[in-house]
Formats: C-alpha cells, sequence, structure tokens
C-alpha cells in the first residue's frame, strides 16, 4: 500500500491509498470517489507528463509519500 497526495493548487490537497499496481485510471476513480469530481474530468500530471490511464503506477515509478499535480478538465 502507498499513499499518494495530489495537489489541485486550488488550496485542495488529496491524499489517497493505492497499491503500487494500480493504473491510473484507478487513482483517478479513487480521487473521483474523494472529491466528488467524475473521473473522466480529472487530469493526473506531473511537470509536464500527463500520465496516461492504462499504466500503473509502478511503471511511472511513482512511489508512498510522492506528490503529484491535480487538475479538472
Amino acid at each position: 500500500m502507498i499513499e499518494v497526495v495530489l495537489n489541485d493548487r486550488l488550496g485542495k490537497k488529496v491524499r489517497v491509498k493505492c497499491n503500487d499496481d494500480d493504473t491510473i485510471g484507478d487513482l483517478k476513480k479513487l480521487v473521483a470517489a474523494q472529491t466528488g469530481t467524475r473521473a473522466e474530468k480529472i487530469r493526473i500530471q506531473k511537470w509536464y507528463n500527463i500520465y496516461k490511464d492504462h499504466i500503473t503506477l509502478r511503471d511511472y515509478e511513482i512511489h508512498d509519500g510522492m506528490g503529484l499535480e491535480l487538475y479538472y478538465n
């Protein structure tokens, strides 16, 4: 189990517990459940890298306590 921190830069930080073999799409669903926003409206990125839904967190080397950027489309 890892914990990922997502910051939307509007004052909201979301902490999500997930497995490192979950996909980015799974992470979006967990974030959507906490924020009340639909999962297809969420974009997760780090700097200029927009993460794709079908790739796992382990493949992107996302570790415990890592911070990501959360945007709403």
